[in-house]
């Protein structure tokens, strides 16, 4: 093979795009991705470094952007990193939490999780998802969580974000079905990344649960699905067992099961 050859042929590798890749399960989907011989374009609001090295390792080429994704500039800043590239997988997974009261929260906190969850995540999909539409194939992968399934007493504005995104996952499947493009979402239970850490569950009785699932085996449910073109996949059978259970549960009854999981100071 001629260097021209070769240069040919890595530039027909597929491009997938990951946020929240720093750590958990986006940077477990990045690996899958890496291993099935796709290129990568990941973002986060932490240090990428470690997460691209291992990447790389794998044989994927790997373009990294540590960016705030609740804003409009932080997912600019990615798009233009991705620049006119085909994208053929986006795995909008960027992500976060805020435990105690809502009235205990600082609003600037409140609307960082809005913005992360909600804003930054359809103002990807829109700008990426356009341009999967026109091109006639793509696939899309929502982290949701079977949070948004039931009301999130102390974690209130985290389990609205993520009903919110596990609504607008279905309703966009629905709108692009014949078009090539697949929208997925996957919704993970209680699983063991930062999260609590960084939304100040650790005192809380989910914070401190020690049957977390694996963010390998989340991803790796939510990747399969994505590779099937699933709506939707539930990780873990508790999980499963969970989400059904909410479907028939009065919310009132749902809110009090959640206080017992996140109130502060419930761990003790």
């Amino acid at each position: 093979m001629t260097d021209l050859d070769s240069t040919a042929a890595q530039t027909v590798r597929p491009l997938a795009v990951v946020t929240g890749a720093s750590s958990g399960i986006g940077y477990e989907l990045a690996r899958l991705f890496a291993e099935d011989g796709y290129d990568l374009v990941v973002a986060a609001d932490t240090a990428l470094a470690e997460a691209v090295q291992g990447l790389e390792q794998l044989g994927a080429r790997v373009e990294a952007v540590q960016a705030d994704l609740a804003t409009e500039q932080g997912v600019q800043m990615l798009v233009d990193r991705i620049g006119d590239r085909p994208v053929d997988a986006l795995a909008a997974n960027a992500g976060h939490g805020l435990g105690q009261g809502f009235l205990d929260e600082a609003f600037d906190d409140i609307l960082h999780v809005i913005n992360t969850n909600i804003t930054g995540t359809i103002r990807l999909a829109w700008l990426l998802g356009r341009r999967m539409r026109d091109r006639g194939q793509g696939r899309i992968l929502f982290t949701g969580s079977i949070a948004g399934l039931m009301p999130g007493s102390f974690q209130a504005v985290y389990n609205a974000s993520k009903a919110f995104v596990d609504s607008f996952s279905f309703a966009l499947r629905n709108e692009l079905k014949d078009t090539g493009v697949s929208v997925t979402v996957l919704m993970p239970g209680v699983t063991d990344t930062a999260f609590f850490e960084r939304a100040g569950l650790l005192d809380t009785r989910v914070g401190q649960d020690d049957h977390k699932m694996d963010p390998a085996d989340v991803a790796k449910a939510g990747y399969q699905a994505l590779m099937r073109g699933d709506g939707d996949v539930v990780a873990g059978l508790g999980n499963k067992v969970q989400a059904a259970m909410a479907a028939v549960t009065p919310q009132s009854m749902l809110a009090e099961q959640h206080r017992k999981m996140a109130e502060p100071g419930g761990g003790a």
